[in-house]
């Protein structure tokens, strides 16, 4: 079942998701550095403390919150990518559910849903 939107909302759908992508892909590029440096060991001082140290602990907990950062915004950048493609094949806005179609007050919330609102849980 192929979702048939108006062009002009699709367009504005496709604009979203594109300066979404851009947005993502922007948090990747700059969470990817910091993760290269930190391995490389060529990180700032106030990423190098010793482990053991109480400032040590705080930059250890820093970096986990970066890397889950950097693991969402690459979990998200797939959903908006794939978003794209179902929008170049024709199946953007249908529930991968029950093959309905999602509202647009929904894509508009959120552009790259799957799913009805009410089929969220399962997908």
């Amino acid at each position: 079942m192929t979702r048939e939107l108006a062009k002009s909302t699709l367009e504005r759908l496709r604009r979203k998701l594109n300066a979404e992508e851009e947005r993502l892909v922007e948090i990747v590029e700059e969470y990817d550095k910091v993760f290269t440096e930190v391995n490389m060991g060529s990180a700032s001082a106030e990423r190098s403390a010793d482990p053991n140290s109480a400032d040590g602990g705080s930059v250890a907990l820093e970096l986990e919150m970066d890397l889950s950062v950097l693991e969402n915004a690459k979990e998200l950048l797939g959903k908006v990518r794939a978003a794209q493609n179902r929008m170049d094949n024709g199946t953007y806005g249908v529930c991968v559910v029950s093959g309905k179609n999602i509202p647009v007050e929904r894509l508009e919330a959120l552009p790259y849903a799957t799913t009805r609102v009410e089929y969220a849980d399962q997908a």
